[in-house]
């Protein structure tokens, strides 16, 4: 675990989300920011600050489970397909995204937008009753009884 780290707090249990799946090297949970309902993150238990420092064992685990997560969001959300990326952009602990795709630009790249200036911003922050609702109906597709 590393000083200050959101997400080792957030594997640890000292800091709140909602978990979707988890095994013994890695926790699924929901973006609190989130670009479609049901974008999970997935990371490791073990502090790696980018996702190529860490072993490619654990890299296959965590492709594994968002290969298992992105088949329960295809079913869920009636969804062609969810995108996997790993971008460690705002929080230097290793994870990956996945996100039910309902456009082609979810997830998107400059380099095919024409427009010359965008703007972004935030995505809007998911109230805990919205995380709680996706996360029972994404652990129930991911779990089924």
């Amino acid at each position: 675990m590393s000083n200050g780290c959101l997400f080792c707090a957030i594997t640890a249990g000292t800091i709140p989300a909602q978990i979707v799946c988890e095994s013994e090297n890695l926790v699924a949970f929901l973006d609190i920011q989130p670009v479609r309902e049901g974008h999970a993150l997935i990371v490791p238990r073990q502090h790696y600050p980018f996702f190529d420092d860490m072993p490619p064992e654990l890299a296959a685990e965590v492709v594994a489970m968002g290969q298992k997560i992105a088949r329960a969001q295809k079913a869920l959300y009636g969804v062609a397909r969810a995108g996997f990326l790993f971008t460690g952009v705002d929080v230097p602990h290793v994870h990956a995204h996945v996100v039910p795709m309902h456009e082609t630009t979810d997830l998107t790249s400059r380099r095919y937008i024409a427009e010359e200036k965008l703007t972004f911003r935030p995505t809007p922050r998911a109230t805990p009753e919205e995380l709680r609702a996706a996360g029972e109906k994404l652990k129930a597709a991911l779990h089924p009884a």
